[in-house]
C-alpha cells in the first residue's frame, strides 16, 4: 500500500487553497500538485472542484512559449 501524504485527513488552509489556485493557473499536473501540497491527487481534484478551480490545461500556442 502507498504511503499516506503528511497532510492526509487534515483541513485545507487558506494558504493551501491559494497554492492550489496558483498551481492550477500554471497548468501543473494534478499528481505534481498533490506532491507539492502533500495531498493525494484525488484530494486535490476534490478541493479544486469544491472551490471552483478548473484543472483542465489551457491550450497554449507553441509559438508563444517562453524560452528558458
Amino acid at each position: 500500500m502507498a504511503k499516506q501524504p503528511s497532510k492526509h485527513g487534515q483541513q485545507w488552509t487558506q494558504q493551501d487553497v491559494k497554492q492550489l489556485k496558483q498551481l492550477a493557473k500554471e497548468n501543473t499536473p494534478t499528481r505534481v500538485m498533490g506532491i507539492k501540497l502533500e495531498r493525494t491527487p484525488e484530494a486535490v481534484q476534490s478541493k479544486a472542484s469544491e472551490v471552483g478551480v478548473s484543472l483542465k490545461p489551457t491550450n497554449q500556442s507553441p509559438y508563444n512559449r517562453r524560452k528558458s
